[in-house]
């Protein structure tokens, strides 16, 4: 697992480090050096002659891309710093150039600024020390200029210097210009701008480098690995049944879009659920029961829901110009299955029970819901649902700060959120998480269903403890990313994939995963 702590409880666990004199500078300087150095080989070869650029701001982001210089030229690599603020690290520079490494004063001669930017589009690796976490807002000044010129052309080999500058380091956003950085190498801890999008995409591959210091409290984002999901899978016994491996209830799809129930179920049936219940149409029922046999139509107990995927009028239907269609009854039986799954129907055996809310069931939903509902919107759904809650906020505000809206519809409906996009953002009671596991291929018609039926088997086999514990219900949305996700690379390694693919490659990947463990 990849925690991310903000900026500020960053700061707070350095400050008694420094107060005792601990070289943090020194440790964090010479991990970013390590990490150039052996970047630089695997790209280059030998590394002595090898051309490097550090651009430094101010303060002390800029002065560990110093001292990392510094080390760099003692192996004997060619180091160039550009400052661009004339309040720069006096002791890292005077380091550097001890070193042999020569200085650039950018902010004295800005009009130097396209032979800086031409010496480091050649460079073997450029460093980006231009802000830290200490930075607030867009890049300006010569800062915005660099980066906004060297992201435009040819670009070198960028490792970022704490995080890449100019990203909103603790929500993700991206307000102005950012280098993109092929590596970013982070000290003390993982930044929450480094998991989150879409800051995410410009981060490359996150290096987190130890330099001592103690985190109390809970981190702000938190990323799983495999191994976090292998080891919490649960695996059947000998005395185990199809009930107590979980039975998922499902009312998706009608006349119009059948696919999205046969989809959902086929999903749920290959993540392992014990077994599955169709609740729909006749006829829709007979193309799922073709597809899968195994799948039971007549009612019975559950131990969660899955209720809305390909089921028109969800609160974005009007925003999309949709025309609703007949729901085949399925509005009646999405409302049915949520009133048991949040146990108010009368009559209901067993209790509350988790429930996955896609598409059409988000315009099914009550004011407020329990925590155990994990709403599964995509942006635009997303925005729609908020609007329709009194929220003043465009798809373009989402898609800039999905954090920020997806713990905002947290806050306003109760239920834990799932926002999809390229990086997953899921907000429970129990805080904040950031997948980003799936190719850019998943981007496809049928696979949001085919989440909702990984999601709703994963959630029937912990029913029990996500009711009782319901911010396990943002872990167990965290984990199901993860293996849609994966299951997509699996699918077609490296090329287009469709939504049934993923279903098809499910087991595969859950066989890998406990594999492993």
């Amino acid at each position: 697992m990849i925690s991310a702590w903000s900026a500020a409880d960053v700061r707070a666990a350095e400050e008694p480090l420094l107060a005792a004199g601990a070289p943090l500078m020194e440790r964090a300087s010479f991990a970013l050096a390590t990490h150039v150095l052996r970047d630089v080989a695997a790209r280059r070869g030998p590394v002595r002659g090898a051309r490097v650029v550090v651009l430094a701001g101010a303060g002390n982001n800029g002065g560990d891309a110093l001292h990392a210089g510094a080390v760099l030229a003692r192996r004997g690599l060619a180091v160039t710093a550009v400052l661009v603020a004339e309040r720069f690290h006096a002791d890292g520079r005077a380091a550097l150039e001890r070193a042999g490494g020569r200085v650039v004063e950018l902010f004295a001669s800005p009009g130097a600024l396209a032979p800086v930017v031409d010496a480091a589009a050649r460079a073997d690796v450029v460093l980006d020390g231009l802000v830290g976490i200490g930075g607030h807002g867009p890049l300006r000044g010569l800062a915005a200029d660099v980066a906004d010129a060297l992201a435009a052309g040819p670009r070198p080999w960028v490792v970022a210097v704490d995080v890449p500058s100019g990203i909103g380091v603790d929500d993700g956003a991206v307000a102005g210009p950012v280098l993109p950085a092929d590596r970013t190498v982070t000290f003390g801890a993982a930044k929450p701008g480094l998991l989150l999008p879409p800051a995410a995409g410009l981060a490359g591959d996150v290096s987190v480098v130890d330099i001592g210091l103690d985190l109390a409290g809970p981190p702000a984002v938190r990323r799983l690995g495999t191994a976090d999901v292998a080891a919490s899978w649960p695996v059947p016994g000998p005395a185990d049944h199809k009930y107590t491996r979980g039975v998922v209830g499902v009312v998706a799809g009608t006349a119009t879009y059948p696919g999205a129930a046969v989809l959902t179920t086929t999903a749920a049936v290959r993540t392992g659920a014990g077994m599955v219940r169709y609740r729909g149409s006749e006829a829709v029922g007979r193309a799922v029961l073709a597809a899968r046999p195994e799948v039971v139509t007549a009612p019975g107990r559950v131990q969660s829901w899955v209720v809305g995927p390909g089921v028109p009028g969800g609160p974005e239907a009007a925003h999309e110009g949709e025309a609703d269609g007949l729901d085949d009854g399925q509005h009646e039986r999405g409302r049915a299955g949520l009133a048991a799954a949040a146990g108010r129907l009368a009559g209901t055996a067993g209790g509350p029970v988790p429930a996955v809310v896609d598409a059409g069931g988000l315009g099914l939903l009550d004011e407020r819901v329990p925590a155990w509902f994990v709403l599964t919107p995509h942006a635009g759904e997303l925005t729609a649902l908020l609007r329709s809650r009194g929220e003043d906020v465009r798809r373009p505000d989402v898609e800039a700060e999905p954090l920020r809206w997806t713990r905002r519809a947290h806050e306003l409906t109760g239920a834990t959120v799932l926002l999809k996009g390229g990086v997953t953002v899921v907000v429970g009671p129990g805080g904040a998480w950031a997948q980003a596991d799936g190719p850019g291929w998943l981007a496809t018609a049928g696979a949001g269903d085919v989440l909702a039926g990984v999601l709703g088997a994963m959630l029937a086999a912990r029913s029990r403890d996500v009711v009782e514990d319901p911010a396990l219900a943002a872990e167990v949305a965290a984990a199901a990313a993860l293996v849609h996700g994966r299951a997509a690379h699996r699918a077609v390694p490296g090329g287009p994939v469709a939504a049934l693919d993923v279903a098809t490659a499910v087991p595969g990947e859950v066989a890998a995963l406990l594999g492993a463990r």
